[in-house]
This record gives structure tokens, sequence and C-alpha cells, in this order.
């Protein structure tokens, strides 16, 4: 039995890797999120209820699950803590069940202000970002001068760090961005009293997960956001500020690579994107409408409306090398209900040795296969799919060359048909 699977978005997110962490953890002990922040949303639907999550690991709707934000989460605390009061409202308790690694770098009101002020000046040429700080809390971590989660036990280094950070930040706001000032003394006063919530929740992560290792429990590593959005490797510079992959587990954790036994990679039936940057198989016809509409295809953090494409088994196909995904999980299968047709896309032409994206749909390579008029909403044996929706699946699997696990049909955690469960 594998006692430790990695969860990773193998397009540009919104893959919709929240269910699958939501169903995995019916098996799971420990849920632990290990990069990104709260630009990243997963949503999980449980009957009649809607829940999206930023920051929480997924499994904190699962009541008996311990959830874990790792080393390389950016952490804001009024949007951690506006998560956990969210939660709790719906009678699921987690205070008990979080723990925080002290080394996350916090989220602090200039980061954001700093974010939105450099997208408005780009104009035309802006990346995309949420606005949200994350790319200046990461600029911190690296220039080792980071306010983290660990140095709120003491009020007199955070004092010291968000004068000087804030010295920084408020001169770049005031004298390049031609902005007015954070105030420095009310943001030291919320972080103070916000720390006697946040205190509580510190833990040796590392330590954490290895007893829960050695103790044969079942840990799920959470990834936010998609391969093709990684620092390094993804669609540069149209990406976000952290590495996004399987290595970023170990790292953001302190858990020990060798010992993944799995790594399960998340795809929808089709593909998306949100934000600026390449998409070689978007769509911009009724097709592409018809796919943003039936899937409801609108960021669960933003509300921004997702770009909406074909199947790019190239990309797919890549990202599942580089990440050593042992299994698939395809996700929205029932969006593509009713199309009287269906592509893949198989090649980039005379890219080959996939040394960029191509400039237009263009010179992609498409393969033509039969939709299906059937429904597959809700279906939960392989055997009751459609004939042309079960070779569609087929050839999926085929180009991209990993075993396909799970399959979901539906938004809700039981509309789901488990092939070879990632624990077994």
């Amino acid at each position: 039995m594998s006692k430790s699977v990695v969860l990773v978005g193998t397009q540009w997110g919104d893959e919709g890797k929240g269910k699958v962490v939501d169903l995995l953890t019916e098996v799971a002990s420990v849920v632990v999120r290990f990069q990104g922040g709260h630009n990243a949303g997963h949503t999980v639907v449980i009957g009649s209820k809607r829940y999206v999550l930023h920051l929480l690991p997924s499994g904190a709707l699962r009541r008996d699950v311990t959830c874990i934000i790792g080393n390389g989460v950016v952490v804001a605390p009024d949007a951690l803590l506006q998560e956990i009061g969210e939660i709790e409202e719906h009678g699921i308790a987690i205070r008990e069940r979080l723990k925080l690694s002290p080394g996350a770098p916090l989220i602090l009101p200039f980061h954001a202000r700093v974010d939105q002020a450099r997208e408005a000046r780009k104009g035309e040429a802006r990346i995309g970002t949420t606005g949200r700080g994350i790319g200046p809390a990461y600029e911190d971590k690296i220039a080792r001068r980071a306010l983290r989660a660990g140095d709120l036990t003491d009020p007199q280094k955070v004092r010291e760090q968000v004068e000087a950070l804030g010295e920084y930040y408020n001169f770049l706001l005031v004298r390049y961005f031609d902005q007015s000032a954070v105030d420095l003394v009310a943001l030291t006063d919320r972080l103070l009293h916000q720390a006697e919530q946040l205190v509580p929740f510190l833990a040796d992560v590392p330590a954490l997960l290895d007893a829960s290792y050695q103790g044969s429990e079942s840990i799920l590593f959470e990834g936010a956001q998609g391969v093709w959005l990684d620092i390094d490797h993804g669609t540069y510079p149209f990406v976000t500020s952290s590495n996004t992959g399987v290595a970023a587990a170990s790292s953001g954790t302190g858990f020990p690579v060798t010992r993944f036994d799995r790594v399960i990679g998340v795809a929808k039936a089709y593909t998306t994107r949100v934000g600026s940057g390449p998409f070689p198989t978007e769509l911009f016809d009724e097709t592409g409408r018809h796919l943003a509409k039936t899937g409801a295809e609108f960021g669960a953090t933003t509300g921004r409306a997702r770009r909406c494409g074909w199947f790019d088994a190239v990309a797919t196909r890549r990202a599942c090398t580089m990440n050593g995904i042992d299994g698939l999980c395809v996700t929205k299968l029932d969006v593509l209900d009713g199309l009287p047709e269906l592509k893949l896309c198989v090649g980039y032409g005379d890219d080959a040795a996939f040394g960029r994206w191509p400039d237009s749909s263009s010179e992609l390579e498409f393969e033509v296969m039969a939709g299906w008029e059937g429904s597959t909403a809700g279906v939960t044996d392989r055997g009751q799919l459609p004939a042309e929706a079960n070779a569609y699946l087929d050839r999926l699997e085929e180009l991209v060359g990993v075993p396909i696990d799970l399959i979901s049909t539906g938004a809700d955690r039981d509309e789901t048909i488990v092939l070879r469960h990632p624990f077994d």
C-alpha cells in the first residue's frame, strides 16, 4: 500500500485538484500544502454545499484529517484566519487539526499593494497575477528578508521586520507608483493580534511528517496551480512565483523525495488557463464558449473567465515526464457531453523538441475523434460510459503515456470512476 502520494496539476492549474484531494482524504490521515499561496483556489462540492479553499489543504473538510501548511507556502494571515472562520461557520472544526510551518513566509498588505501597482503599470504587457502579493512575498523569501510564521513568537522582531520591510515597500508605493503609503503602526498592531491565533498552529513539520510516515499513516501532498505555471519550467514569464511540480513537495515540507510512493497527475478532459501567456489549443469559437459555459470556467480565486481549448497531449505528456507521473486523474469528462466531434492535439508541427511554444494553432497537429450523445454526468462505472467516451479516454491515455486511475464525471466527491486507487 502507498503511504505517501503527491498530487500535481499537469496543465495550467484549475484541473480539479481540490475535488480529487477531498476524495483521496477518505483514506489519507494527513494532507499537506507545499507551495503557492491564497492565489490558488480549490473548489470542493459535498452534496448541496460548495466550498472554496485557498490556503487550507482540501482535506480540511474531512473532520479526522490533519492539515499541514508547509514552508513552501506563502501565508497571508488575514486570508488564513478568514478561511478558518468560514469553514467553522459550517460546523467544521479545524484549529486542533491545523499545523503551520514556522518557515512559511508571511504575505503582508504592502506585498499585495505593490503586486497590483506593478500589474497596473504594465498595462497590456501585464502577466495576469491575482494581485494578492504572492510574487513580492516570494521575492522577500529569496532576498532573505521575509517575516516568517515562526517570527510571530517574538513581538520585537515583528515590529522591527515590519518597519524595515515597510520602509522599502512604502518607498516604492509613494516614490515610484505615486500611491499612498501603508500605515505600519496599524499593520504591526493587527499582526501582533493575529499572532495570538496563529502561533498555536506552529509545528515542526518535517518531524511531524516523519512520525506519520513511520507510523504507517497515509500522507497526501497537495499541489496548487499546475506544472505549466512553474517558475522554472512553465510558460515564463507568464507563470506563478513558486515551483509547482513534484520536487516542491519535498523542498516545501522537508519530507524526503525518496519516500514518495506515488505521483498522481490531474488533467481536465480539455484544457483551460487563466491570465495571459501561451495557450496553443485555445478556442475562440462556439465550441470554446460551450466549454466555458458548461464547465463553469471561472477562477475560484479571482472569478476571472478561463480560456478554454482542446486537450493538449503534447504539453500533458511532457508534464507527466518531468514529474514522474504514475497515474492520471481525468476531470470534467461530462463537460464534453453532446459535442459532435472532439480534437486532441498530438503535435506541435516542426517543434518536435519542445523548444518553444507554438505561435498559433495553425502549427498544431490534431486528431479528430467522434463525440458522444449520451450523458457521462455522475457515472461511477466505466462500463456505463458511452463507447465514444471510452475510446476518447483510451486514446488520451496512449498519447500521454500514463494510465488513467480516476475519472471525474461531476463536481461532487461521489461522481467519480475509480479504476485504481492511488493509495492501494
